[in-house]
């Protein structure tokens, strides 16, 4: 066994075990989905954060298979000594977890819940999405935080507002948006 442990076959045994490692890891996740609960009965006082930080499953299989394919390549294909062999696995390798870690920070920011201030509305111009009757509920199309939004609004007015007519946010009362008629 120890006269099988050749420089090709430890960078072959790391690249193909993590590469068939992290293909169960994406095949799992595509049919369980990322936000699996898990459900347990204990008591705990300290909190756990399960999102993704650096040193991770995925960024060290992404660590080792740069490691593995990339000194696998470098041996190869370029036939360096093995110092340099090493060193340059290891480079990619941190590459390759530093890129792993990098994209699932991104795609983290992209989960981010925005705070909406409808408070912000008071004395914004929209439109009636639907037809007020006076006193009644409808929704407004209204541009909030740059974007055009739908919102539940009451017609503070004896008069009927009808559906795309100009309105204007008079005030906001226990977050509920009182319209005129413009």
């Amino acid at each position: 066994m120890i006269e099988n442990l050749t420089t090709e076959n430890i960078f072959l045994t790391i690249a193909i075990s993590s590469t068939i490692f992290f293909v169960l890891r994406m095949i799992i996740f595509m049919i369980i989905g990322g936000d699996a609960e898990i459900s347990a009965d204990f008591d705990s006082i300290a909190e756990v954060d399960t999102s993704f930080t650096f040193l991770s499953v995925q960024s060290v299989s992404a660590f080792c298979m740069g490691f593995g394919w990339c000194g696998l390549a470098a041996l190869k294909q370029f036939e360096l000594s093995q110092p340099i062999i090493y060193a340059i696995a290891v480079l990619i390798g941190f590459i390759c977890m530093f890129l792993s870690a990098y994209l699932m920070f991104s795609i983290k920011k992209l989960n981010k819940k925005v705070v909406i201030d409808i408070n912000e509305l008071v004395d914004t111009e929209g439109k009636a999405y639907t037809d007020f009757e006076p006193n009644s509920n409808g929704k407004i199309e209204i541009i909030l935080n740059k974007k055009l939004t739908i919102l539940e609004a009451i017609n503070s007015t004896d008069t009927k507002i009808e559906s795309f007519s100009k309105i204007k946010v008079l005030k906001i009362d226990d977050k509920k948006i009182y319209v005129t008629k413009i």
